[in-house]
């Protein structure tokens, strides 16, 4: 009984969700994905200088 009365509630929030709509899902995912690529590019440099400055020391 519990359980069908979970359910029961979750579709009837499900109902009030407000969902975004095509133009700001596509704006979200192009601000994640050109988020990533600067994180990418960002340790890319950082690892590149760390690698150069242990191979200075040795």
């Amino acid at each position: 009984m519990r359980l069908f009365r979970f359910f029961k509630s979750v579709g009837q929030e499900m109902k009030q969700v407000s969902w975004p709509g095509p133009k700001q899902t596509r704006h979200d995912t192009g601000t994640v994905v050109g988020i990533s690529i600067l994180f990418a590019i960002f340790f890319a440099v950082v690892d590149w200088v760390v690698q150069f400055g242990l191979k200075f020391l040795a």
